[in-house]
């Protein structure tokens, strides 16, 4: 569904703790300090920093900061051991956060990371959503994410106007871990998407065709995807500039396996899928673009 297919607005001068300002929460905070929400932000890194207080946002010093009296804490983080760490451990959210106060974990993450921090919070009173989003750089940037929400569904309602500042389509997806779970298929299909894309690019150059003009052919047709309207001139001129880094997709497949294994279902594609990215990290492209899936295909007919 379209996050604003029914409407809840909340004061836009209610306070929010974001923690996380990188490639994909620096832009999301920024959306809603431009919305007019007070958002006080955390990040290891200046630059996440900075660019929250030039969208409008305030800088905070530690998580603790951040956190008091913020009635909605935000995080987006690169991995599990930084979301149990960073909510969970010592000094983190968990110890400073309110009963009532929304929760809204936008991570990447195993479902049964997803679920424990749900536990956790609700023994403290404080409601979670686990909200991992599709889309990569450009669609935070452009605020038109996919959402996948696990949780309550009156939380989902409360967090809604937040949704529909960063992102173009939300739903609820089913109890806590619900929202990883689609999240770990969605990056099932967009990596054996990427690996489709790259060989066909492949197969095309190796027969002489235009591969432009075919893969413009195939953008028009059944093999349409999102990822050929926006990533097949960048993946033409070997421009692998992250958007989503082929370390975090690496992340995502481990938890595709974990969850098949947990669910005792046969993924076989998965599996191929998770081997190409795993090569790619092993040829060193793993702070490169998720297309780079290009180069190891390439790689394996013998081209440099």
């Amino acid at each position: 569904m379209t996050c604003n297919s029914e409407p809840v607005r909340q004061s836009m001068t209610q306070k929010i703790g974001f923690i996380g300002l990188g490639i994909m929460g620096s832009p999301m905070a920024g959306h809603l300090a431009k919305a007019g929400y007070e958002v006080v932000g955390f990040d290891l890194a200046e630059p996440g920093l900075a660019k929250l207080e030039a969208a409008g946002g305030r800088r905070a010093s530690s998580i603790a900061e951040a956190v008091e009296g913020a009635p909605i804490v935000i995080t987006m983080l690169p991995a599990d051991p930084h979301v149990e760490a960073v909510v969970l451990g010592e000094g983190g959210v968990f110890e400073h956060i309110k009963p009532g106060t929304l929760f809204i974990d936008f991570s990447s993450i195993k479902p049964g990371t997803s679920q424990k921090v749900a536990k956790a919070g609700e023994a403290k009173g404080v409601r979670v959503l686990d909200a991992p989003v599709s889309g990569g750089e450009k669609g935070a940037i452009d605020a038109v994410l996919s959402i996948m929400v696990g949780g309550n569904a009156a939380d989902f309602e409360a967090a809604r106007p937040i949704f529909e500042l960063v992102g173009k389509t939300c739903a609820l997806c089913g109890p806590h871990g619900a929202g990883q779970a689609v999240k770990a298929a969605n990056q099932l299909v967009v990596g054996g998407t990427y690996a489709l894309v790259a060989e066909a690019i492949v197969l095309m150059e190796a027969l002489g065709v235009d591969a432009k003009a075919g893969l413009d052919m195939l953008a028009g047709g059944l093999a349409a995807s999102r990822i050929l309207d926006l990533k097949r001139d960048s993946m033409l001129a070997r421009d692998f500039k992250p958007g989503f880094r082929i370390d975090l997709h690496h992340k995502d497949m481990g938890t595709v396996l974990d969850a098949a294994r947990q669910a005792d279902v046969a993924l076989p594609m998965s599996l191929q899928v998770a081997a190409l990215i795993q090569a790619a990290r092993a040829q060193g492209l793993g702070d490169r673009d998720h297309s780079a899936l290009l180069a190891v295909i390439e790689s394996l007919n013998g081209k440099a």
